[in-house]
């Protein structure tokens, strides 16, 4: 392909296999509230001191070592609820594995630029798919210096990594150094150490099929009830029998509430956890399960009515319609967010704009939604892009991680299938060949909404050229028609080409005669016969 890299094949994204609802538990007591700090405390400690010894293990972790742990927990608590600790402390030591060789990635994109950048004499301009030599020499000492700080830094991590050693901070590493930062953070220390200690208590229980309810430790009746099973150093406290504490609430969930009832009524496993906002001063009760894993539609299926392709941007997602030919419908849309201010608020923006994008492509009839499979690990880094901070910033901001997962869960909900493309060449080739012809003077046509089209071409098996090279010789039928056009079952396949609707039209006279003979055909195009190869320039099933 001259030097370009090699695509991958679009593919269905899997849909989403788990739920979570959440309420707020509303009018608590003071003894209510008094109760579930007790427990949030006592269980936070435990799992601290459970994930010390998982990072102590290592790589030497074991089914041993976990029933071990397992055990030491139980006098201390509860066997279900030792198991809930022990299994959240192995999904945060395998989280913080996952960061480990993310952040290894970085480093060594970092360090891969560095070494090329080096190598170059200074001043050596750089291309469009590579940077050039730095532009002093002063410049080019410091980045030697970067080269060995990374250098050095890459390879702690890499022995870390081996070793099996994790970081791991319960209630988050940012908010740690926040304490570093109170007066930025506008907080005081209490308010930082309430916040704190709320982000490292522990009230969770995992569901377990065939109890009652679908959880024993923490349990909800279908008129709202919720009840605890306290752990044994407090069961002091219950005020129901076999050592539970019953709240004086109740709750029911206005989103899914009806699934979430015929689960528990099925008895059925219901996750719950339970947790404070210390900004609002607010309790929240978060119940999810497990959905079953559903077959992902054929692509040839998602394909069959056409999709819709999305372009990614930091401010907006621009998206075209397509017939399963490939040919541009309607007008293009656009859908703006603005990811400043809280996170809060950028998760807000970007479910309100997904949820007008999945609407739109309800009402327009299609079945499948294709996107670009992103990925900016590479991308991000300083050493690629040397001063150009702001377009770091840019696509630092585009929320291709968030997006993906809201994106196929909530398309799930509405039956339509998201299709993943490789991002490569998109917006190059889009405003390369359907930019400019799309545009008129009543549409104004961006190279955000030719990528759409590119986008969409690419997940229905298309080439992103608008048409390909004529047939070599001088008839159709002896080479065949063009590649890139209708299938042989489709209506209209062989039909007249369509008049041009931006010459003036040509109307013949009422009383049945010319003010003048047609001229001579004097080009192949315009030459009359009964197949006709030639297609209108931006449709390709004439």
């Amino acid at each position: 392909m001259g030097g370009l890299r090699e695509l991958a094949a679009p593919f269905v994204v899997s849909g989403p296999c788990g739920v979570a609802v959440r309420d707020r538990l509303k009018h608590l007591t003071p003894r209510d509230e008094e109760v579930l700090r007790a427990v949030g405390e006592h269980q936070g400690a435990l799992a601290s001191r459970d994930l010390r010894d998982r990072c102590a293990d290592g790589l030497e972790h074991s089914t041993d070592t976990w029933a071990s742990r397992k055990r030491d927990l139980t006098p201390l608590s509860s066997s279900r609820i030792a198991g809930a600790i022990t299994k959240a402390t192995h999904d945060q030591w395998a989280l913080a594995r996952r960061c480990q060789a993310a952040h290894i990635q970085t480093l060594e994109a970092g360090i891969k630029t560095l070494r090329h950048r080096l190598s170059l004499p200074i001043g050596e301009p750089g291309t469009k798919r590579a940077a050039g030599g730095y532009r002093s020499k002063g410049e080019w000492f410091h980045k030697s210096r970067r080269l060995a700080a990374l250098e050095a830094r890459h390879a702690a991590v890499v022995a870390d990594r081996q070793a099996g050693r994790v970081r791991v901070v319960r209630g988050g590493r940012r908010l740690l150094n926040t304490r570093h930062h109170l007066a930025q953070a506008q907080l005081t220390e209490d308010q930082w150490r309430e916040r704190w200690e709320a982000e490292r208590w522990f009230i969770a229980a995992d569901g377990e099929s065939g109890k009652r309810f679908g959880n024993e430790t923490i349990r909800v009746t279908p008129d709202g009830e919720v009840s605890i099973k306290l752990p044994a150093p407090l069961a002091h406290l219950a005020n129901a029998p076999h050592g539970r504490y019953t709240l004086t609430v109740r709750i029911g969930f206005a989103h899914r509430g009806a699934e979430w009832a015929d689960r528990i009524t099925a008895n059925r496993a219901v996750a719950y956890r339970v947790h404070l906002d210390t900004e609002r001063g607010r309790w929240y009760l978060t119940a999810s399960w497990q959905r079953p894993v559903v077959q992902t539609v054929p692509l040839e299926a998602a394909r069959a009515l056409g999709v819709i392709g999305v372009d990614t941007n930091a401010d907006h997602f621009a998206a075209y319609r397509l017939d399963r030919h490939g040919n541009p419908v309607g007008e293009p849309r656009r859908f703006f967010y603005d990811l400043s201010g809280t996170a809060a608020h950028r998760d807000a923006q970007i479910r309100h704009a997904l949820t007008r994008l999945i609407n739109w492509a309800k009402r327009c009839g299609v079945t499948a939604i294709a996107i670009e499979d992103l990925d900016f690990t590479t991308e991000k880094t300083r050493e690629k892009h040397g001063r150009r901070k702001r377009f770091r910033q840019l696509i630092s901001g585009i929320p291709t991680g968030k997006l993906k997962a809201r994106l196929v869960s909530m398309a799930a909900e509405q039956g339509l299938s998201i299709v993943a493309v490789d991002p490569a060449y998109t917006s190059l080739w889009g405003a390369q060949h359907w930019q400019k012809p799309l545009a008129t003077p009543k549409r104004k046509m961006s190279r955000h909404d030719a990528a759409g089209i590119a986008i969409g071409r690419r997940a229905l098996g298309h080439p992103v050229r608008r048409r390909t090279a004529p047939p070599p010789h001088d008839r159709s039928d002896r080479a065949g028609h063009r590649t890139a056009q209708a299938g042989p079952g489709d209506r209209g396949r062989e039909g007249t080409r369509p008049p041009a609707t931006d010459h003036a039209p040509r109307d013949v006279p009422p009383n049945g005669t010319r003010k003048r003979e047609p001229s001579a055909s004097n080009t192949v195009r315009d030459a009359p016969r009964t197949q006709q190869w030639v297609q209108d320039s931006l449709t390709h099933t004439g």
